[in-house]
């Protein structure tokens, strides 16, 4: 029992990033206030692995069925800060026909401008840390009071390479794991492509890198190899929204789930695969929607899929020359 106690205790995951309200328009419908953010995305996803505690702020408009729904299976949000007077960060965006590109009608920061993170000991007694997108110098100073963390992964966007890139690039040599998307990666390196980016990064301080490919998948490097995996095929995609907020919950999960396995390429691998398969179930519905009533058992099946269609048996064959 006492061994037990001890592992429980280990197996502890806290993401730092944006709880959200979203209004979002897609081919299929729109949404005028649905719950979303990064952190909420990635604590929703990683939920099903491990014991999530999010840090984030909100305003005094966060309702009572925002709070259940961040609650999913067990998440803890004490320390989400609740700022008195203040107003929960707002989305507005569109998605065009192809759903591959956005329009972004509105962005109201509110509460998230001067949001400053404040961890709790149990949140920094993390065994699993995930920085999602939020000011550098702040993912640096979270990374710093989470000292006992033996996996530490991040995700960046295209603003913060234009504008604190030297911020960014010394919080990246701190962490194990960057994911950002292929375009991201190049722009952030000026490399010509994304493989040679991951490469480049490689050598900055992470032991892996994941470059985001949207409906084309995802693919990992590692000093040990490379690895990718085409996104799952789905006939309907209803809302890209958190997409990649998921996959990082499904990645990181699979990952805290495992504290006494090393941390090496083959596990990585396996995290893909169930980071591949969140992410595609929390495009099939608006925001939070399709993830919440989700269940253990389609995840699995989804990744038995996805381990059958990426999988061949080779039969060697004499070729011409």
């Amino acid at each position: 029992m006492r061994r037990q106690a001890n592992l429980a205790a280990q197996m502890s995951l806290t993401v730092v990033g944006s709880i959200a309200y979203d209004a979002v328009t897609t081919p299929f419908g729109e949404r005028e206030r649905m719950l979303g953010g990064a952190a909420t995305h990635f604590a929703l996803a990683a939920s099903f692995f491990d014991q999530v505690r999010v840090i984030g702020p909100v305003g005094d408009d966060f309702d009572a069925q925002s709070w259940e729904v961040l609650q999913t299976r067990g998440t803890i949000t004490d320390d989400v800060e609740q700022v008195a007077g203040g107003k929960t960060f707002f989305w507005k965006g569109e998605y065009h026909d192809n759903l591959n590109s956005r329009e972004t009608h509105v962005t109201e920061l509110n509460v998230f401008e001067e949001f400053k993170p404040k961890l709790s000991q149990e949140a920094k007694d993390c065994d699993v840390l995930f920085l999602a997108n939020i000011v550098p110098d702040l993912q640096n100073e979270v990374r710093g009071q989470c000292q006992k963390a033996r996996f530490v992964a991040m995700d960046s966007m295209d603003l913060w390479i234009n504008i604190a890139r030297d911020s960014l690039v010394e919080t990246i040599a701190g962490v194990d794991c960057l994911i950002l998307n292929d375009e991201e990666l190049e722009l952030l390196t000026e490399a010509p492509n994304f493989v040679a980016a991951a490469n480049e990064i490689l050598d900055w301080g992470p032991s892996s890198v994941i470059a985001k490919q949207g409906k084309y998948g995802a693919a990992l490097f590692t000093k040990d190899g490379y690895f990718a995996l085409p996104a799952f095929p789905l006939a309907s995609v209803i809302d890209p929204t958190g997409a990649g907020d998921s996959f990082a919950g499904g990645f990181v999960g699979y990952v805290a789930a495992h504290p006494e396995r090393p941390i090496d390429h083959e596990l990585l691998t396996q995290a893909m695969v169930y980071g591949t398969a969140l992410a595609s179930f929390n495009v099939e519905d608006f925001g939070t929607e399709r993830i919440v009533e989700l269940s253990g058992n389609e995840i699995a099946a989804r990744v038995g899929e996805l381990q059958q269609m990426t999988t061949f048996a080779h039969q060697p064959i004499a070729l011409r020359s």
